[in-house]
């Protein structure tokens, strides 16, 4: 991934957080919460080879660390979605190319949100955070699935042009 695709991903998912707090958090969904900003991330990795997803897992963790509405401890977020990036980049070849087939890109980027969410929960469990009841985690993961499902349809396809206006002629070979 060159400097500059790192720099415009970094400021896209910048303003993609930004709207994430500003006005999808404030939204009260039946059954939890949506997070626009982590289906986003999970879009960009999965579309990225193995150094590109680590690179915007890492970002994406930072910026996510630096919300004021994040209640697990600093890095947290930036560790467990540059795990995610890791294992995305890893078995990119084995995932497939997920422009041909948009059924298994919203499947893909949905479970993999709630992996990640179910990971973050493991994780500050190692660490010592407090996350409350296992039952409402577990109906946050869900209903966080549930929104992804019925929302990336309509987000993906763009994030997918966006990134094919980004690459330079080496990086589409």
């Amino acid at each position: 991934m060159s400097p500059q695709r790192l720099s415009l991903s970094f400021l896209f998912l910048f303003v993609i957080f930004t709207i994430q707090e500003a006005a999808i958090s404030r939204i009260n969904f039946p059954l939890t919460g949506f997070s626009l900003f982590l289906a986003v991330l999970i879009g960009f990795m999965a579309l990225e080879d193995r150094s590109g997803a680590i690179a915007l897992g890492f970002i994406g963790g930072l910026i996510m660390d630096l919300s004021p509405t994040s209640n697990s401890p600093f890095g947290q977020w930036a560790l467990v979605l540059t795990l995610v990036g890791y294992v995305i980049g890893s078995n990119r070849e084995s995932i497939g190319d997920f422009t041909t087939r948009p059924g298994a890109f919203v499947l893909f980027v949905a479970l993999t949100s709630a992996l990640t969410l179910l990971l973050s929960l493991i994780l500050g469990a190692l660490v010592g955070d407090q996350a409350g009841n296992i039952g409402r985690n577990l109906l946050v993961i869900a209903g966080n699935t549930l929104w992804t499902f019925i929302f990336a349809p309509l987000f993906l396809p763009a994030i997918s042009k966006l990134r094919n206006s980004t690459l330079t002629s080496r990086e589409r070979l």
